[in-house]
């Protein structure tokens, strides 16, 4: 009980030094400092398939690069997001920005000015309208098609690197590395509003999800161990946890459940809601291993995201 003293804080040069040292603090200041431990440890772990879950609007407040740098280095092999986030880092890639704004701005206002917010966020409409159409004149131009929104966002990636090969995104970069990305729920988004306008303009692609539940379920299920980091909760959460579940219910296969998992989220559980839900609770479904390296820091992802990145690059780490 008391073997370890707690680590009077000191500043350090180091970022990964510095969150060495927060793990022997207390409080959420500890749980992120042995976030990054435990994301080392699965970066190091031979024979892993790391998925990555992304919800909230990130990709609008600047979180771009380190997700792309995440990809880059190998620290994730697969991605779940929301389509918001991706529709914003497709924006980008495409030279269109999102730009500092506060969240005490007159609404109604920017309505009438043709300004979206994101809390402290602003877009410009008309932009976000071009993109859309990008969208739509896409989906016209793949004639009659069924596929999973992995194949679809593979092609959107390809053609944006293409079209502006300068540009930098989590669509390109994953499209350039083979690192497969899914959305689960295409429709929630300004791509699922593209993909509308394309449908009544006659357009004949459908977005198969179901196929997206196999594709990434199967991409679990080949890996020797499997370790899960959410940045936030939402659909995203679900769709990767439920992948352990899947196959035992159909073929008689159990994975075990994740060998590691992180999150980073503001929500609570006492609420009921999955993207506060413990991992502790996953364990009952079968989700997590009993014994798994699991961890729950709750900070903003803006605040934790940058920081433990930042630390992971500069300690090194390398797969295994």
């Amino acid at each position: 009980m008391f073997d370890t003293p707690t680590n009077p804080m000191r500043p350090e040069a180091s970022v990964d030094k510095l969150l060495e040292n927060m793990s022997r603090s207390g409080f959420q200041g500890r749980k992120l400092g042995e976030s990054f431990q435990i994301w080392k440890e699965m970066i190091e772990t031979p024979g892993i398939r790391i998925v990555l879950g992304l919800s909230g609007a990130i990709v609008p407040a600047g979180m771009q690069e380190c997700i792309i740098q995440l990809v880059e280095n190998r620290f994730v092999d697969c991605i779940v997001s929301t389509g918001a986030n991706m529709f914003h880092d497709l924006c980008e890639h495409m030279g269109i920005k999102h730009y500092k704004g506060t969240h005490l701005a007159d609404d109604a206002a920017l309505f009438n000015s043709g300004v979206n917010r994101i809390y402290d966020v602003f877009a410009s409409d008309k932009e976000i309208c071009s993109m859309e159409n990008w969208v739509c004149a896409l989906g016209l131009s793949l004639g009659k098609q069924t596929m999973s929104s992995r194949d679809f966002l593979r092609l959107v990636g390809e053609k944006i690197n293409e079209e502006r090969p300068e540009g930098r995104s989590i669509l390109g970069t994953c499209a350039k590395m083979g690192v497969p990305l899914h959305v689960p729920a295409l429709a929630d988004s300004s791509i699922g509003i593209g993909l509308v306008a394309a449908r009544r303009k006659g357009a004949e692609l459908t977005i198969d999800q179901v196929a997206d539940a196999d594709e990434l379920s199967e991409f679990v299920e080949l890996g020797e161990k499997s370790g899960v980091i959410y940045l936030g909760g939402g659909t995203p959460k679900n769709f990767i946890q439920q992948t352990e579940v899947i196959f035992p219910k159909y073929h008689d296969h159990y994975l075990g459940g994740h060998e590691f998992a992180l999150q980073y989220t503001t929500d609570a559980p006492h609420w009921g809601g999955l993207s506060g839900c413990t991992f502790e609770e996953g364990i009952s479904w079968g989700k997590e291993r009993p014994e798994s390296r699991k961890l729950q820091c709750f900070c903003d992802i803006t605040i934790a995201l940058p920081i433990v990145t930042s630390a992971l690059i500069a300690s090194g780490v390398k797969r295994a």
